[in-house]
């Protein structure tokens, strides 16, 4: 067929085609983040769908750091034989698996880790006060994020993902609506990107040269006073000097009302990859792979983003939450568009302590 199921590659990290299963929360971990048989179930049943790369859902690298109920974690040694158990299980299904690690930072879920959140600074956003970071306490969270990876790796991961997007902690600190420090890790984007550029370096001296690290950042925050694209742009560059293998580009903030991540209404072609604009100036300046998400629903728009070079991945969580095997139809022929109807009503799921699923999809059989 098409580029999409060419053969690729990031780092040492070989993929059957590009498509990527986007991380999405899916509430299906015990409650100290440990993985369950449902979360190795919902993760075997991607893989066997066809999906290229599955990215798993923001696993919190240190306890403070948890941001919401029944969340995947990555943050002590015991939690190593359920990761294991869990890429063992996609590798069985022919699939690959990368870790993303994330940090909560001011969005934290207190009420569950019983300590304060942490944030780059205190921005006025709310009356519930945080807990500004020192250098110091920055530089502990760099080791955490560092653990996780190594958990990873040592679980059998092929990769991992830094989680610098959508308001969470490194999304904080790389925008001005959040960061408001005046030390080295704020004021101009050469230092609002020092936690992350920081995090990647010391990840990349425990996992090794050709051990796939990749990141996920926004290349806008559409809120007042959120991150901007040109200041986007510079920060990926520098991560990239600093050996990144990858660009996952989303965009929105989860406190924005319209223009969130996962943005309602997508019922045409012409309302997908609602990130494709930025991509496209992306991939003038970014010498690594791009892996574009926001919307993407159908066959003929994934086909030309890839043909045209907008990026090299198309990246996509709700329809594979609606379809798992989604990608193994496009592959037979049957180029119909996805089925989800990007209504939001899956992670009504996780709310009910169900783990996300289709609820639509429940309510049409």
């Amino acid at each position: 067929m098409t580029q999409l199921f060419e053969t690729t590659r990031i780092n040492g990290m070989h993929l059957d085609n590009r498509f990527v299963r986007s991380a999405t929360y899916e509430g299906l971990a015990a409650e100290d983040g440990a993985v369950t048989p449902a979360l190795i179930g919902k993760m075997s049943e991607l893989a066997k769908g066809g999906v290229g790369l599955i990215i798993s859902s923001h696993a919190y690298v240190s306890e403070e750091g948890q941001a919401g109920p029944w969340q995947l974690g990555a943050y002590k040694d015991a939690l190593v034989p359920g990761l294991k158990d869990m890429a063992d299980a996609v590798h069985a299904a022919g699939g690959k698996i990368v870790l993303q690690l994330a940090h909560a930072g001011y969005h934290a879920f207190t009420q569950a880790t019983g300590r304060p959140a942490v944030a780059p600074s205190e921005p006025g956003m709310s009356k519930t006060p945080r807990h500004v970071l020192t250098p110091d306490e920055i530089q502990q969270i760099r080791d955490k994020f560092v653990n996780a990876a190594r958990m990873a790796q040592n679980a059998g991961f092929d990769g991992v993902q830094i989680h610098a997007a959508h308001g969470y902690l490194l999304s904080q600190f790389l925008s001005p609506h959040y960061n408001r420090r005046t030390d080295q890790y704020g004021g101009g984007i050469e230092n609002r990107v020092r936690a992350a550029a920081e995090i990647l370096l010391a990840i990349r001296r425990e996992v090794g040269a050709s051990y796939p690290v990749l990141v996920k950042i926004n290349c806008r925050d559409f809120c007042d006073s959120g991150l901007e694209l040109p200041d986007s742009l510079k920060a990926s560059e520098i991560l990239v000097e600093n050996s990144i293998d990858a660009i996952e580009l989303s965009g929105g903030l989860l406190v924005n009302d319209k223009l969130t991540p996962s943005r309602k209404g997508i019922h045409s072609e012409k309302e997908e990859a609602y990130f494709e604009t930025e991509a496209k100036a992306f991939k003038t300046k970014i010498g690594v792979p791009l892996i574009l998400v926001g919307g993407n629903r159908s066959y003929p728009v994934a086909d030309r983003i890839i043909s045209e070079g907008t990026a090299d991945y198309i990246s996509m969580a709700r329809p594979l939450i609606r379809e798992p095997g989604l990608i193994n139809r496009w592959r037979s022929g049957d180029l119909k568009r996805s089925a989800c109807v990007s209504d939001n009503q899956c992670f009504k799921g996780i709310q009910a302590g169900m783990g996300v699923y289709c609820v639509t999809a429940e309510k049409q059989a």
